[in-house]
């Protein structure tokens, strides 16, 4: 997979997994790395699906409409990935924290779905449920930030409500940062996230 990898200066920190957004690329949340944890090394991602020209992980049938083979395909591709960047990069692999926007948080959340030590923990910015009516594996200890806009066009508040509701089944401990915002991303949801990964990551 077309990534990058930056090497922080806290060999303890967890290396933060940057996931974009459609059209994206591996360099996208880069500033949002810095502003979560700038000491903590960083591996960016890019999708390798293209829809009409724009990065994405996994493909999607209509808008809001996953699809669901593609994206169980994509999901284990992306886990095999980390097992090699873990190993080529020397890091430790039960240390990723996950950093997803949009399509990259639901293919984030896709890897809590499909595989119980996938991701150590995550910070799901405006995601939607991968999937339903599968049953997830255990993902006790495992710490979620979902940050999610009252007014996203593309993110019903109940699709919020029923991905925390399928982590929690499922054990994990997760939080919801509610913005009035729609999509995009806020200053204030990336704040709140680097307030809860000091809290609770470091």
């Amino acid at each position: 997979m077309i990534h990058i990898f930056e090497q922080g200066s806290d060999v303890d920190a967890p290396v933060l997994l940057l996931l974009h957004g459609t059209g994206g690329s591996e360099k996208d949340l880069l500033p949002i790395a810095q502003m979560i944890d700038p000491t903590a090394s960083v591996l960016g991602v890019r999708g390798s699906v293209s829809e009409n020209g724009m990065p994405r992980f996994f493909k999607r049938l209509r808008e809001g409409v996953f699809d669901e083979e593609d994206l169980v395909e994509r999901t284990k591709e992306l886990d095999e990935f980390l097992d090699e960047a873990a190993e080529k990069y020397g890091f430790d692999r039960k240390q990723i924290v996950a950093v997803g926007y949009s399509n990259g948080a639901n293919i984030a959340g896709s890897l809590f779905f499909h595989y119980e030590n996938a991701l150590q923990s995550a910070i799901l910015l405006h995601p939607m449920v991968p999937r339903r009516n599968i049953d997830l594996p255990n993902l006790s200890g495992k710490q979620i930030f979902i940050g999610a806009g009252t007014n996203d066009p593309l993110i019903p508040q109940q699709e919020t409500n029923d991905l925390d509701q399928l982590l929690r089944k499922a054990n994990a401990d997760v939080t919801i940062q509610w913005e009035s915002h729609g999509h995009q991303l806020s200053e204030s949801e990336v704040l709140a996230a680097k307030k809860w990964y000091n809290t609770t990551i470091k």
